[in-house]
């Protein structure tokens, strides 16, 4: 009777063994979750983790071109007179980030605070055109914030803003 105890025992044993060894496989082929940025415009939200990022390391000047070709996938309709709230984690305001508009960077400064808050305009004109005119009014924009200490490009997050009525 105690041989079969034991092997009881010993197949609990092995079972839950193999759980916690099938749970850390699982575990380390998971990727390490990247800092979220968050845009919102009045009760509506969304955010995203990283286009491109390396855990704080910089991204070289070829991938940080390709990473700003790809279109977001998250979007969120604006208003010309909603205010576009942006949020990043902590850890992205730390470094700095700034604005980029349709592919081009919006400043020149890193900002370093978690939140800033832009006025929904500013984000669909196409500037002005070589008459003096103002340019044609743009139906989206695709703002990338990305993660720079003003000389290293560390993250980049996409989103669409969409104009409303």
């Amino acid at each position: 009777m105690t041989s079969l105890r034991m092997t009881a025992k010993g197949r609990r044993t092995a079972a839950a063994l193999g759980a916690v060894s099938a749970g850390l496989l699982v575990l380390a082929a998971c990727d390490k979750p990247t800092p979220i940025a968050t845009v919102t415009v009045g009760s509506d939200s969304v955010n995203t983790e990283a286009s491109c990022y390396k855990d704080g390391d910089t991204i070289s000047e070829a991938e940080t071109k390709k990473c700003l070709a790809k279109d977001a996938e998250k979007s969120i309709t604006v208003d010309m007179d909603d205010k576009v709230r942006f949020g990043v984690d902590p850890e992205i305001a730390d470094s700095g980030w700034t604005l980029f508009i349709n592919g081009q960077q919006a400043e020149q400064e890193p900002y370093k605070k978690s939140y800033r808050t832009i006025p929904g305009n500013a984000f669909f004109s196409a500037g002005q055109g070589p008459d003096g005119s103002q340019g044609a009014t743009l139906k989206n924009a695709q703002v990338s914030i990305v993660e720079t200490d003003g000389s290293k490009l560390k993250g980049i997050w996409h989103f669409k803003l969409k104009k409303g009525e």
